[in-house]
């Protein structure tokens, strides 16, 4: 890859955003498309939103009015993206994350804020990519597989918390 440019804007105002969240972010994007191996110049949006935002997001686009983690807009469809005509860059699309969700949850599945962030992040731009597991079955479990690799790479893998005493 040559290029990533990730625009990150903050559009709510009750959380701080701790340091080095927005490289994380950065690095997660970038950990995404290393691992599918995809060349060239890109650019993502990520919005930091309130619950009521992401609720009117999810309820104009999604026809749901409930709150959510995370939403992701992609700007392409079945690998063919839309191309900023200023830079020729591949713009892959909009991430909306809800901060309130992003504290809630890492508390919630007993790990960081900043797995927390990573988690979805990367998570959002699989989908960006075309992954979808909202039908479950092998494309749920592949896209399960690829969030946990690149999160791995990060160190940001899955610790002990996350495993079931049955198992």
């Amino acid at each position: 890859m040559d290029k990533l440019k990730v625009a990150i804007t903050n559009m709510q105002k009750d959380i701080k955003i701790p340091t080095g969240i927005r490289l994380l972010i950065r690095k997660c994007c970038h950990a995404v498309l290393q691992l599918e191996g995809m060349s060239g110049n890109f650019e993502v949006s990520v919005s930091f939103v309130d619950n009521e935002s992401i609720r009117e997001l999810n309820r104009n686009y999604r026809n749901k009015d409930a709150v959510t983690d995370v939403l992701s807009f992609p700007s392409g469809e079945d690998g063919k993206f839309d191309i900023n005509q200023e830079t020729g860059a591949t713009m892959l699309g909009d991430i909306a994350l809800s901060i309130p969700m992003v504290y809630k949850q890492a508390e919630q599945y007993g790990h960081s804020i900043r797995r927390e962030f990573a988690y979805l992040t990367v998570h959002s731009m699989l989908h960006l990519l075309g992954y979808d597991h909202e039908q479950g079955g092998i494309a749920q479990v592949r896209m399960r597989e690829k969030e946990e690799e690149v999160l791995a790479r990060l160190g940001l893998q899955r610790d002990a918390s996350y495993v079931h005493e049955d198992l």
